[in-house]
């Protein structure tokens, strides 16, 4: 892996946070513009969870990783038919705010591992 997976989880933070301030300009279902940026930062939050280890992705498993998983494949090859703007304002409505909580979580427990690390080699 290239880049640390902490650098993910700040993308899917970010990505989050886009999400967010997506939806407080209108509605995803009728307008194809923020629909669209919407779908963007779906793609790249997804693609982002991909990169998290397993191991740590295996301490929430009340977050659905394979469906998100799923769902960048969808966006990805762009399988016609499968998405649609009902479905993504769902998904930004109804399941980020867990994904950003376990992300958090898992942003802090590393922390606190490394926190510990350096305080047992002084």
């Amino acid at each position: 892996m290239s880049k640390s997976w902490r650098a993910y989880a700040l993308h899917i933070l970010d990505a989050i946070g886009r999400i967010e301030r997506i939806r407080q300009r209108g509605d995803l279902t009728t307008d194809e513009v923020l629909y669209d940026a919407a779908l963007r930062n779906l793609q790249t939050l997804s693609e982002a969870t991909r990169q998290l280890p397993e191991q740590m992705k295996m301490k929430y498993p009340d977050i659905p990783w394979r469906e998100i998983s799923g769902f960048r494949n969808i966006l990805v090859h762009n399988y016609l038919g499968e998405i649609d703007p009902i479905t993504v304002a769902s998904v930004a409505e109804n399941h980020l705010e867990a994904l950003r909580s376990a992300t958090k979580q898992m942003l802090n427990e590393n922390n606190n591992a490394i926190s510990a690390d350096s305080s047992g080699t002084e």
